[in-house]
């Protein structure tokens, strides 16, 4: 039976590439899904970077994003003033700014947070997005001086601030340089709140590590979307540091959900509807209060529990 096993050896190779189904240009024709779907680009683009079978929310970068935000696609860009690269001339195995660098060309911008101006469903407001792509959306001072921008821009204009975050925590490489960057955008989250300015948050797929812990859910409203993986450590420390079986949806958008620190959990086809009808609520825009129309009724349900049903 030699004969046989050394014929399998040599065809195995062109059975396997007989199956497999090919892949344009660097992936830009077809996309994998973690299901097993095997989706056509432009159809996973049509239904926002959604898979139609397991509706699994793939990442997109925050041009992506702001083009499903905005009205027709249109907004204005808010450039953040750019600190010096690489303060600690920081090395491993490859030089921090041999990373930067490379980052650079693959996204084409200067670091994870871009940041942009426009109106969702007539409301204008200015929003931020983290892109995972730039080193996995990681926090430095670059990224922290954006966000503080945005939260500036918002307060100058008194607006409201979004703001997705998309990222594996802070910029190690950068050491405290990147630490310090929580306690400033704490801090501009709470200029906007002791002004009313409505300051929404948007977890994605995985938001974790300092940008939990620090800006995330801080939100006057916290939402995010589908399965989405919102966490500080990893389920593994977790279960090693506690001795525990951890519960199967532990860390998922409606696990955190269902313990109070997330308030909702929103399609993405949904979120310019959602975010437009919080901020109206938020700034008691448009509002007509039952009591001028002489109606009475003691059970009212919550802004929060009417958006989630309309969005449903």
């Amino acid at each position: 039976m030699n004969w046989i096993t050394e014929k399998f050896k040599r065809f195995k190779p062109k059975l396997k590439n007989l199956f497999r189904v090919k892949v344009g240009p660097e992936g830009k024709l077809w996309e994998n899904c973690s299901c097993g779907s095997v989706l056509y680009k432009q159809d996973l683009k049509d239904n926002l970077y959604v898979c139609p079978t397991c509706s699994k929310h793939h990442r997109i970068n925050p041009a992506e994003r702001f083009q499903l935000l905005f009205d027709e696609g249109k907004f204005e860009e808010i450039f953040p003033m750019l600190p010096i690269d690489d303060p600690l001339n920081f090395r491993d195995s490859k030089t921090y700014r041999n990373r930067l660098m490379t980052a650079r060309e693959e996204t084409k911008y200067h670091d994870s947070v871009r940041l942009a101006r426009g109106k969702v469903n007539e409301v204008e407001l200015v929003t931020g997005a983290m892109d995972f792509n730039f080193i996995g959306g990681s926090v430095g001072r670059a990224a922290g001086e954006a966000f503080i921008t945005g939260a500036d821009y918002a307060f100058a204009n008194k607006l409201p601030y979004v703001f997705f975050s998309q990222s594996g925590g802070m910029r190690m490489q950068e050491s405290m340089y990147s630490l310090m960057q929580m306690p400033r955008m704490i801090s501009s989250i709470k200029s906007l709140k002791e002004n009313q300015i409505p300051f929404i948050s948007v977890c994605l797929d995985p938001t974790t590590g300092g940008v939990t812990a620090s800006f995330a859910l801080l939100g006057d409203i916290n939402i995010a979307e589908p399965k989405a993986l919102i966490a500080f450590a990893g389920a593994r420390v977790i279960k090693e540091t506690v001795r525990e079986e951890l519960p199967e949806e532990f860390q998922t958008a409606e696990y955190l959900r269902d313990k109070g620190q997330i308030d909702l959990v929103v399609e993405r086809k949904n979120l310019p509807k959602v975010i437009s009808s919080l901020i109206l609520k938020l700034t008691n825009t448009n509002k007509t209060f039952q009591s001028d129309l002489g109606i009475v009724n003691e059970q009212q349900p919550s802004p929060i529990s009417t958006i989630t049903q309309a969005a449903s």
